[in-house]
């Protein structure tokens, strides 16, 4: 009997253990306790930024607080914030639409909120869009590349803002490749676009709120427009700091930026996957880890890329069979990428080396010369220029395009200090 009751009295023990962890855990962030989104600072302040003003918000899944709470359902359930709109970048607010599908004007399923689309016809929010409200609210986890759409959507708000005399608030989010890599030449004049919105290098080291103080101090902004902009800064965030380092859960912003590590990898790989002659793992389970094609030997691949010595680098050989896009069902070979020194690694030309190796081993498939011509405007957007394409296409050395693609980082690094928050 005295055992029964000693195993009852355990048990009712372990109960309340469990009962006071959980009471806890569910009182405390679930992640990330050294350092606070801008969310997760704008909480702590009581929304008191958003007082008195009715709110458009401009997110997806990626706005979310410590606890994985979307940022919609926070500002919607806060008593002292108006949230009238939400405004739908690539992907939609829910994270609903695929790579390049149009979102659409609709309604939030879960609030009932509308939702205005700002990737279909309208890129930049209208006079009609804005109406209801005071200031638009920018809360996305960017992946640090101005390839990458949600800054250009930032940038548009921000343009709508000034306008249609609007505020915006951008609620600050880590940059994950961190804030001292700084590579790729600006964007020059006639190579515009979604894809490369303003002139900046290819990795810009900001966070999206210092870029958006970047954009609006230095005028770059349509016009030279400039809105009233205020970034609620984070909390515990260092320039040194990679998204691994930061313990923050990481919800893809994009479909194929599934974990913290692909943010690193897209950089790599990211400029060469816009011509589609190679497999960069889009379509298997290592997106923009890889290079790879039916017509490539693994292990030559290997050896050849290994050979130019990058530092904080190295190749393996690779055999895969994509699910879909590139080479889908096909058996193909060729190499995965690994980050050694993340210090030392320059990330964006490893574009640029993989695509001498093809040329080096196999001449008859040389890039330029092979690939879809449809697909060379978009290498040139991406690259904010058509020098690399045209000065490759005659060399195929990477040391023939190095000086043009190094010219600008320092210099823009210089000019981004004042513009520091962290």
């Amino acid at each position: 009997m005295k055992h029964y009751k000693n195993i009852i009295i355990g048990a009712l023990s372990l109960m309340v253990s469990l009962s006071s962890a959980l009471s806890a855990q569910a009182a405390g962030p679930l992640f990330g306790t050294n350092v606070k989104t801008g969310i997760e600072v704008l909480k702590a302040h009581k929304f008191k930024e958003l007082e008195g003003k009715k709110i458009g918000l401009v997110t997806n899944p990626s706005g979310v607080d410590n606890n994985l709470v979307s940022t919609v359902d926070i500002l919607n359930d806060a008593k002292n914030v108006k949230l009238m709109a939400l405004y739908g970048p690539e992907h939609g607010v829910r994270g609903n639409v695929y790579a390049g599908g149009k979102v659409e004007n609709t309604l939030d399923e879960k609030t009932g909120i509308p939702v205005y689309s700002l990737y279909g016809k309208t890129r930049k929010p209208t006079e009609e869009m804005l109406r209801s409200i005071d200031a638009l609210v920018y809360d996305i986890q960017d992946n640090g590349c101005r390839s990458y759409t949600f800054i250009s959507t930032l940038g548009m708000i921000m343009e709508a803002a000034a306008e249609f005399d609007k505020e915006v608030i951008v609620l600050d989010r880590p940059n994950p490749l961190g804030g001292e890599k700084v590579e790729g030449s600006l964007v020059e004049d006639g190579f515009i676009s979604f894809v490369s919105q303003f002139k900046i290098p290819y990795m810009y080291g900001l966070t999206v709120g210092e870029l958006a103080l970047l954009l609006n101090g230095e005028r770059m902004l349509k016009d030279g427009k400039q809105c009233k902009l205020t970034v609620v800064k984070m909390e515990g965030w260092r320039r040194s700091m990679t998204y691994q380092d930061t313990k923050l859960p990481w919800i893809l912003p994009s479909p194929q930026q599934p974990q913290a590590i692909s943010a690193l990898f897209y950089p790599t790989t990211g400029i060469l996957g816009e011509l589609g002659y190679v497999s960069i793992g889009v379509g298997y389970t290592l997106p923009f880890q890889i290079a790879c094609a039916p017509w490539i030997d693994a292990i030559k691949f290997s050896d050849k890329l290994n050979s130019y010595g990058m530092e904080g680098i190295r190749f393996r050989p690779l055999h895969i069979k994509p699910f879909f896009s590139v080479f889908s069902g096909e058996d193909i070979q060729g190499i995965q990428i690994f980050i050694t020194n993340y210090k030392k690694a320059v990330l964006t030309e490893i574009n640029f080396y993989i695509m001498q190796a093809i040329a080096e081993l196999y001449p008859d498939r040389a890039v330029f010369d092979k690939a879809n011509t449809n697909r060379h405007r978009m290498f040139d957007l991406v690259c904010g220029s058509d020098y690399i394409r045209k000065t490759f296409t005659q060399t195929n050395k990477v040391s023939s395009i190095q000086n043009f693609w190094r010219k600008d980082a320092e210099t823009f690094k210089e000019l981004s200090k004042k513009y520091y928050l962290y």
